[in-house]
């Protein structure tokens, strides 16, 4: 708004002062003999308006010309405005006229005119520029939908730094430590490009912006450029696909390394925004939940679990995924205390089996908090699926209760 409130002053003032010096100099003349015949008689008029009031006109006729123009409504109906403002300057002169009064339109004519060229040659320099600018910092890190609509203005992107309501997700390989120390160099920057390639390609299909995709992990970003209140949603289906499908790829022997998959689901906000004064614009993107999400997606080594989401995704998704709590984990900041979950199942997908092992494991987190080890232990073992089935979070609990439960059981005999 700021921005097209000067522009609009700055062409409006070049627009007057330019038609008052070509009035002054009486270089436009010939021009204003011609409108004037027209629609109005010189010779019987009995009276003039004065050059002040036309110099007056011109200034506002160039502002509103301009600010209609730059204004974002349609163009076409911007066009119409400005048709019905040049017929109402002659029909000004033709009333003037039916009270002798001279009224002049020719130089408020020129004023609209140079007006509308101004901006229309600035909205075109401005459009080239943000097309340059659309395709420098999205081409390839969006869908081609996506990108289509960033392209011709449907998707609003200002360059000024913003917040944005976000979920970010972040995955990476899950065995890439151990892969990248037992295995050859060569099969390991495979596996790795690979991945990377496939899962980049998932998330921007999926409509995320791909804010990084390198040896760190694969970094997507759900609701950015275009605001989507799905965005949580969104991101935990599509973790949850690609972990549908990696296991599937699993069982390829020579797909093991790619496709296990670990991910981190974080939402909140984050700053965005161009960096336009390097030689190659660039794209500004930080906050709590970039750096959130791929400590989640770390920290799914610790508990073995495929992906992990923080309070605020789980909050927002609750309805349309079955999750479980896994811990409590600090924050960022060392006094904060976390809870993160792991999204299980989309909810039209898990049957009644599923939701009961994960509400078993829900009480055995529950009971484990408060110490209540052999009731824990207990819910823990009817949490376990099939024996085909490997759930690490179950047996990361009954890990640490094993120990607890074994000093239970001595304490009578002491």
């Amino acid at each position: 708004m700021k921005r097209s409130l000067i522009t609009t002053l700055v062409i409006g003032v070049a627009v007057a002062v330019i038609v008052g010096a070509l009035y002054v100099t009486k270089v436009i003349a010939g021009f204003e003999a011609i409108t004037a015949q027209l629609v109005t008689d010189y010779a019987g008029a009995t009276r003039i308006v004065g050059e002040k009031w036309q110099y007056a006109l011109v200034l506002l006729i160039a502002l509103g010309v301009a600010w209609v123009s730059l204004s974002s409504i349609p163009r076409w109906r911007a066009w119409l405005l400005l048709g019905l403002l040049l017929v109402e300057l002659f029909g000004l002169a033709w009333v003037c006229s039916l009270y002798r009064v001279f009224f002049q339109p020719g130089p408020l004519v020129l004023a609209l005119v140079f007006a509308f060229l101004a901006t229309e040659g600035w909205s075109a320099f401005l459009r080239r520029n943000r097309s340059h600018l659309i395709r420098t910092l999205f081409v390839d890190r969006v869908s081609n939908e996506q990108f289509r609509r960033l392209n011709d203005g449907r998707i609003s992107f200002e360059a000024e730094p913003g917040t944005y309501d976000v979920s970010v997700v972040v995955c990476d390989i899950g065995n890439k430590v151990t892969f990248a120390e037992g295995g050859e160099p060569v099969a390991f920057t495979e596996a790795t490009a690979k991945f990377i390639r496939e899962t980049a390609a998932r998330l921007v299909e999926k409509g995320a912006y791909l804010q990084a995709a390198d040896g760190e992990g694969v970094v997507g970003v759900f609701g950015f450029p275009a605001l989507d209140p799905e965005h949580a949603q969104k991101a935990a289906g599509v973790v949850l696909d690609m972990i549908k499908n990696s296991r599937e790829q699993g069982e390829d022997k020579e797909n093991v390394a790619s496709s296990d998959i670990r991910a981190g689901i974080s939402s909140g906000a984050i700053i965005a925004g161009a960096l336009q004064e390097s030689r190659r614009p660039l794209l500004l993107a930080s906050g709590e939940s970039i750096n959130l999400a791929r400590r989640l997606c770390a920290l799914n080594r610790y508990y073995g679990s495929k992906a992990l989401m923080d309070t605020a995704t789980f909050d927002r998704v609750s309805e349309g995924v079955v999750a479980r709590p896994i811990d409590f984990v600090s924050g960022l900041n060392s006094h904060d205390q976390l809870e993160v979950y792991e999204p299980l199942w989309l909810a039209a997908e898990a049957g009644p089996e599923r939701v009961a092992q994960r509400d078993s494991f829900w009480s055995g987190v529950v009971l484990y908090r408060e110490k209540r080890w052999a009731e824990a232990y207990a819910e823990f073992q009817k949490a376990r699926g099939s024996e085909s089935e490997d759930d690490a979070p179950v047996e990361f609990y009954l890990r640490r209760l094993e120990p607890l439960i074994l000093q239970l059981t001595q304490w009578p005999a002491e």
